[in-house]
């Protein structure tokens, strides 16, 4: 039944996730999208903990050790989910909707990258509301790079993006 209800919603989010997919027109968008999934892999946030503690000292310690606690708390979470619901990415299962980049695993559910983007973001902008100009329109842009490049669907974003919130909330109130 669960594997259904997984198929069941494929096939009404792959019009919608083909329409982002159809941006492979343009290859230059294309490798703007690559690039940033691939800093949403994790080089932008390690960067961005180097240069909080570089620019602002010592006492941006704590903040980089909840980010880094919230962040392994969403991998924990994210790779049981993949293992528990194996949802296929919608590029191994509908054949026009192509893969643009390599995928990091199997799976599809939920979106690993826009789960840490919302984690990392949400924790730095409480302590830093200065960085929401950089680090929102760049969460942002992870999210729909992994629709852009046929890893995921909406739903798997979508998760990812409640997902994120939860994890940063309860780093909030376990730390």
């Amino acid at each position: 039944m669960e594997k259904l209800s997984w198929q069941w919603m494929a096939e009404h989010e792959a019009g919608l996730t083909q329409r982002f997919n159809r941006v492979e027109r343009y290859p230059a968008v294309v490798r703007v999208f690559q690039i940033i999934s691939r800093l949403g892999d994790g080089v932008f946030w390690y960067c961005l903990m180097i240069a909080m503690y570089v620019f602002m000292g010592k006492a941006v310690l704590p903040v980089i050790l909840q980010m880094i606690v919230a962040g392994l708390t969403a991998t924990l979470i994210y790779k049981w989910l993949k293992q528990k619901t194996l949802r296929p990415r919608p590029c191994a299962q509908f054949g026009q909707i192509h893969c643009l980049t390599a995928p990091l695993d199997r799976f599809s559910f939920p979106s690993g990258h826009t789960l840490h983007a919302v984690t990392f973001s949400l924790v730095a902008i409480a302590y830093y509301p200065v960085l929401a100009s950089l680090l929102i329109p760049f969460t942002l842009a992870v999210a729909i790079s992994r629709l852009v490049l046929g890893l995921h669907y909406p739903t798997d974003v979508l998760a990812g993006f409640v997902l994120g919130g939860l994890v940063a909330g309860l780093s909030f109130v376990v730390l």
